[in-house]
């Protein structure tokens, strides 16, 4: 087993999308869910950064699933999901929720990053 860290969600501009919560699950497993405050928020639009689950994975591949809950554009109710494969080796992982704003398409976009 070798330890992987969640930092949870970098936001960038975040103006399309208001975040009320954010799940994550692991070989669809659940491990984390948080529901987030407005001061929570505002502390993520400065750069802030949340340790949302540390733990320890076996060598391997694995798959992370991020499911991000909010108000889109125009206030609507918005769900939208983020996933990505990674293979687990000796070393630490860092995964990374991140959240910013297409402004082109007037959409969110949402983002799982795995750092070395």
């Amino acid at each position: 087993f070798r330890r992987v860290l969640f930092r949870s969600v970098s936001m960038d501009v975040g103006k399309l999308f208001e975040l009320d919560s954010v799940q994550v699950r692991i070989d669809d497993k659940p491990i984390a869910n948080y529901l987030y405050t407005p001061r929570e928020v505002t502390a993520l639009h400065r750069g802030g950064v949340q340790r949302l689950w540390v733990g320890n994975l076996r060598a391997g591949e694995h798959e992370i699933t991020a499911f991000f809950t909010g108000q889109g554009p125009h206030e609507r109710d918005y769900k939208r999901g983020a996933t990505v494969k990674f293979d687990k080796g000796a070393e630490p992982r860092y995964i990374e929720l991140r959240i910013k704003d297409e402004v082109g398409r007037l959409q969110p976009d949402f983002d799982v990053k795995v750092w070395q």
